[in-house]
């Protein structure tokens, strides 16, 4: 069966291939149940078993290189040329080469990009033994811009199963929070988040023990972490971090409730949450193509900065796509862990999450995490941004 998305991006990939200058996108890989590089969502949507080389060239031509058992898994319309072989894949991967003669090939290594970096040290090894007294083991370089672009400028197939994913999201959201009361754990109320993922064929967007991450009082700290036995108590907040992926395409959301009365709300948090909401909405006036990802995180980083909090220590936000990570342009701090990441531009069809959180004196954090969408004009938000705590009363 034809893949419709697949062949789009496929396109797509070879239109900015010409935009770069770079000749041919090599993705190289083997035993990919084992070890799959993250590209092989974007260019081809199925698995292997011996080495394979996929090659997507400036023009638009595509060829797969592949063990000859492996060769009927491929999917129908995505290739131009499907070469299969028996003893071994230097021979036809050099005469290949030699028919497109590159003058750069990029291949998925990145210092800065995950996403980017999905060649092993082994296979690297094994291609450069394979191009070894060719003019071709010269003219390797990083794909990291090619799929910069390809994965963050979103086709509107793409948007749509995005939009659904966040619509999914809220749902499941709303009908868990509303129904969690004062006594619970953090545990039973993540199995009736699973519970609803269940009900609706939706799958978790990250690692299923920690989504979502449910953090019940100012004792426990927020981050990457599960659920406990942690209990909602009366008049502590709740704090969500919750995603679906929905037709392969994900969702990201943050969310927090009080449990009592609206009027009891402390002041402390109120304006920690004012604060929160007020950075996101900012930021995503600001968001818009061509501007840096460093220049988007600082106006919100100032923003809670000048209002006496201490700087998040995060970035502002990630895009989120077939990954909730998904590589590319990041929202953040000109730091050392970042790389070039924040230095590069927004794009239109970017879908970016907002996030942050500042802390209170005695309550625990407040944090928030919102989807938007970069168009031509500036960004819109996908999700339907909190604009004041979730108040749920009652045991």
């Amino acid at each position: 069966m034809k893949d419709e998305l697949a062949t789009a991006k496929a396109d797509q990939a070879c239109r900015i291939l010409e935009e770069l200058g770079l000749d041919v996108w090599l993705v190289f890989v083997r035993e990919t149940d084992e070890i799959a590089d993250p590209a092989l969502r974007i260019a081809f949507r199925g698995n292997v078993v011996w080495p394979a080389a996929f090659l997507y060239a400036r023009g638009g031509g595509r060829t797969a290189i592949v063990g000859r058992f492996d060769a009927d898994g491929l999917p129908d319309g995505l290739f131009d040329r499907v070469v299969p072989y028996d003893r071994g894949i230097r021979a036809p991967l050099l005469e290949e080469l030699r028919r497109l003669d590159p003058r750069a090939i990029a291949i998925n290594v990145s210092k800065s990009d995950v996403t980017a970096d999905g060649l092993t040290a082994g296979m690297r090894e094994l291609l450069e033994e394979a191009l070894a007294g060719t003019p071709y083991r010269n003219r390797l370089v990083s794909s990291e811009d090619l799929l910069a672009r390809l994965r963050g400028r979103k086709l509107p197939d793409e948007v749509r199963r995005v939009r659904r994913a966040v619509e999914v999201t809220e749902s499941i959201l709303t009908y868990v929070l509303e129904r969690t009361a004062v006594g619970e754990t953090e545990l039973s109320i993540y199995r009736r988040f699973h519970e609803q993922m269940v009900a609706r064929g939706v799958t978790s967007a990250w690692a299923a023990a920690h989504n979502p991450a449910v953090d019940a009082g100012p004792e426990k700290r927020l981050g990457h972490s599960g659920p406990t036995e942690n209990r909602v108590r009366e008049g502590h907040l709740l704090h969500v971090d919750f995603g679906v992926r929905a037709e392969g395409y994900c969702s990201d959301l943050q969310r927090m409730t009080f449990f009592g009365a609206r009027h009891r709300v402390p002041d402390e948090v109120a304006r920690a949450f004012e604060a929160v909401a007020g950075a996101i909405e900012l930021a995503s006036r600001s968001l818009w193509p061509g501007v840096k990802g460093r220049d988007v995180d600082a106006i919100a980083r100032g923003f809670v900065v000048e209002r006496g909090y201490p700087e998040f220590l995060h970035a502002l936000g990630h895009q989120i796509g077939q990954s909730a990570h998904d590589g590319g342009t990041l929202l953040g701090p000109a730091w050392e862990r970042y790389g070039r990441a924040v230095e590069r531009t927004v794009e239109e069809g970017n879908i970016f999450t907002l996030e942050l959180h500042v802390p209170t004196d005695g309550f625990g954090g407040v944090s928030l995490e919102e989807d938007v969408l970069v168009t031509e004009t500036g960004s819109v938000f996908l999700s339907r941004p909190q604009r004041e705590i979730l108040c749920v009363s009652g045991g």
